[in-house]
């Protein structure tokens, strides 16, 4: 679908609309966000109103770190630096700093929508970086191409996440079953911050032959992932988490090898007529706390770039 031009006085400004008569896609000018996505007619992600801002990070692009800091400070280096303490009943920053922020629109077709955002330094990034994000509906299905270069003439620490929830369908998380392959979970302290790990197998977090959400409360990461035993991959991918809703739509979410970390959060903590409505399977580089622990922190060196991938789709 072309682009639909809105009022730029929407919380989430713009609103870019893909698709190809199967799939159709929004994307927000504010955040670079994915508002709603549909396959074959269906809402495989959990939507929110255009005249509302994105409710519990609901399609939202994290960076330049995922999750939690603790306390807002970390260093890198020689650098010390402070971020606002926007999960203030924690005392934690979180889920980095370009969600809010207008993002340029680079390139609109059809089927696809490029954006970029230039982050500069600021006290609690103090490096130079340009974020970029394209969404392409291709196969059935949607894939999400990020992007980060270090335009500072100093090494900087990244990391990237972003927040999809999958549609549970009528009968919210209780009717729904999740498929996650997974070796490791990381067990988190009252505020959300690692304080170690644990194996899954055997345990209520084994989800891998498929686990039953009906009364399960999760707001965790988990790690060592891969395809389910007998599952097909995408090509390129590293591994797919699939939520099964009690109409039987099995929605995936699968990612390449940046992304060696997924959070799996069943909204029990949002506003009560929100509440498990959705699962965010949330792709991440590094885990919660990153920038404090140093964990799987990508160094960018001046002039470099990553680049990680993802995707959506209907799963036979």
């Amino acid at each position: 679908m072309d682009e639909v031009q809105e009022p730029a006085a929407w919380p989430s400004g713009r609103q870019l609309s893909i698709g190809d008569g199967q799939t159709r896609a929004t994307v927000t000018e504010v955040g670079a966000g994915l508002r709603e996505l549909e396959i074959a007619g269906e809402a495989v992600l959990w939507p929110y109103p255009v005249g509302e801002m994105a409710s519990g990070g609901r399609g939202q692009v994290l960076a330049p770190w995922p999750n939690r800091v603790e306390d807002g400070t970390y260093t890198f280096g020689t650098v010390s630096a402070q971020a606002p303490l926007d999960e203030p009943d924690r005392r934690n920053a979180i889920h980095g700093l370009v969600r809010w922020l207008k993002w340029d629109v680079d390139e609109q077709g059809k089927r696809s929508v490029a954006l970029s955002c230039l982050l500069a330094p600021q006290p609690a990034y103090p490096w130079r970086l340009r974020l970029g994000i394209r969404y392409e509906v291709l196969d059935g299905g949607l894939v999400v191409h990020a992007s980060a270069t270090n335009e500072s003439p100093m090494a900087a620490p990244y990391g990237m996440g972003l927040h999809p929830y999958l549609d549970a369908g009528p009968g919210g998380v209780d009717g729904c079953t999740l498929t996650l392959a997974a070796d490791r979970r990381l067990v988190l302290d009252e505020r959300g911050i690692p304080q170690g790990s644990a194996e899954v197998a055997g345990t209520t977090y084994d989800f891998a032959g498929g686990g039953s959400l009906t009364g399960v409360r999760l707001d965790d990461c988990f790690t060592g992932l891969s395809g389910p035993a007998g599952h097909v991959l995408p090509a390129g991918a590293a591994w797919e988490a699939v939520l099964s809703s009690g109409s039987g739509r099995r929605s995936g979410l699968w990612a390449d090898g940046a992304w060696g970390y997924v959070m799996v959060y069943t909204g029990d903590t949002l506003a009560p007529d929100e509440q498990r409505r959705g699962v965010a399977i949330e792709p991440m580089t590094c885990p919660p706390n990153a920038f404090r622990s140093g964990q799987s922190v990508v160094t960018l060196a001046p002039g470099g770039r990553w680049e990680g991938r993802f995707g959506i789709r209907l799963v036979d």
